[in-house]
Parts: C-alpha cells; structure tokens; sequence
C-alpha cells in the first residue's frame, strides 16, 4: 500500500491497523469514515509510531486512543 498518497483508502487502512495493533474493544467507534483527509499527516503519524513498537503500554494506548478522538471529525 502507498501511504504517501492522501486519500480516504489509505486514512481506511490506517486506522484499522492502528485498532489492531492498539487491540481496541471500541473500535466500531473509531470509524475511518470520522477522519478528514486533511488530518492525513496526523494519522499518518499515529500510525508510522504505533507501528514501529513492537509493545504499547497502557498509557500509550490511553494517549494513542485521546488523540485519535481529537483527530475525528466534529
């Protein structure tokens, strides 16, 4: 996949990798369609630093979890 390309696919594929990996129990509330294109360097960045950690603790995932809901739209 090209994530260099901002468009509403790549934000889909993000977001789904970023519940996976975080293992979110609300993730039907985190739905890729909540998130504009224009935050596309913001989830982008989400996503390259929940990727490259193997582990998330607990505070992690609360802060990943925050700032996601700041990301959605309003």
């Amino acid at each position: 996949m090209d994530l260099s390309q901002k468009n509403a696919e790549n934000i889909e594929y993000m977001i789904e990798q970023i519940k996976t990996k975080l293992r979110m129990a609300s993730g039907a509330a985190m739905s890729s369609s909540a998130f504009s294109v224009d935050q596309y360097d913001e989830i982008r960045d989400v996503y390259d630093l929940v990727m490259t950690k193997s582990n998330l603790s607990i505070s992690e995932v609360e802060a990943l979890a925050s700032e996601l809901g700041r990301l959605r739209n309003k």
